[in-house]
């Protein structure tokens, strides 16, 4: 199990606008990017007792979660997301989903997940079975990742961030989501075991502190 350090910030667009400029001179665009960019949606779970929302407001040390998560709107590459979380260290694994197995997660058809040999998948149904998972929220946005070889470095631009409200249909077309209230940009920066000097430098904004914005969070103050 790799972990990787991870930072976020909340930026303003000014702050995005100037971070676009300075990363793109001295990092690519992910090689999944489409024009730079792509569109994300994520399908979130937690407990009745909201136990995942609860420990990430709380600023609870280490932490698990599960996502579906979409790109592009490409049916054909649906990933179950499994996300450790460990102080300022994150990792993450998945399993691929077909479209009809993540319409049947969400709606709560998870018996076939026993059958399978996939490690993400059992662990997954084993916490729904356990802990009663369920789909909670939708959440939407556009990604700008860029990415440097030395140190693994992937910096990421989200905005346009955007709540699905009480609908979990995760394919449905007709599932409209709306732009949360004063909704930032985020300033994510992951790597390994270092940090090159250029990338601290280009991602300098004065004034600027990493902080715990969650857009889950932020989604579920819409339920």
């Amino acid at each position: 199990m790799q972990f990787r350090h991870e930072v976020k910030h909340e930026i303003s667009n000014h702050d995005m606008l100037i971070l676009r400029q300075r990363l793109r001179a001295v990092m690519k665009p992910d090689r999944h990017a489409v024009n730079g960019q792509y569109e994300i949606r994520s399908l979130y779970f937690d407990n009745l007792d909201d136990k995942a929302l609860r420990e990430k407001l709380n600023g609870v040390n280490i932490r698990e979660k599960y996502r579906i998560r979409l790109y592009n709107n490409d049916h054909s590459s649906i990933h179950l997301e499994r996300k450790f979380k460990h102080g300022g260290l994150g990792y993450k694994d998945f399993a691929n989903l077909t479209s009809e197995q993540a319409q049947a997660i969400s709606r709560g058809d998870v018996s076939w997940m026993a059958e399978s040999t996939d490690e993400v998948i059992l662990g997954f149904y084993t916490r729904i079975k356990s802990e009663g998972l369920k789909a909670k929220v939708i959440v939407d946005y556009i990604r700008e990742p860029f990415v440097l070889a030395p140190g693994n470095v992937r910096v990421t631009l989200d905005y346009n961030i955007r709540t699905g409200m009480s609908c979990t249909d995760f394919l449905n077309p007709d599932c409209v989501t709306v732009p949360i209230t004063d909704s930032p940009c985020i300033l994510e920066v992951k790597w390994d075991n270092y940090l090159p000097d250029v990338i601290r430098d280009v991602i300098q904004l004065d004034g600027r502190h990493s902080a715990a914005f969650s857009k889950y969070a932020a989604c579920r103050m819409y339920d």
